[in-house]
């Protein structure tokens, strides 16, 4: 600002009010200069929690194939258990019918 604005702002406003005002606008400023900082750690912590995000639906991902393949092979091993039984059934009859 030019000494002359200056001069002529002073005469319009009392040399009080003026500090008044320009206090007021260097907290307004730091308010800004704290909400940027706020706003940069938010976006920071949101990158993060994306990624974890994305990590955690893979491993979920993961885990559900998994899940499937173990079931299967659990059926199968039922299947094979229950023809096992069913021989050992056959063999019990046999020798009890003989």
């Amino acid at each position: 600002m030019s000494a002359k604005a200056m001069e002529d702002l002073t005469a319009v406003v009392p040399t009080d009010d003026f500090h008044a005002l320009e206090e007021k606008i260097y907290r307004t400023i730091e308010l800004l200069k704290e909400a940027r900082e706020a706003k940069a750690a938010a976006e920071r912590t949101a990158a993060r929690l994306r990624e974890q995000l994305e990590s955690h639906d893979d491993q979920t991902q993961a885990l559900r194939a998994e899940n499937v393949a173990l079931r299967r092979e659990r059926e199968e091993v039922r299947t094979r258990v229950e023809k096992m039984l069913k021989q050992i059934d056959t063999l019990t009859q046999e020798e009890s019918g003989a």
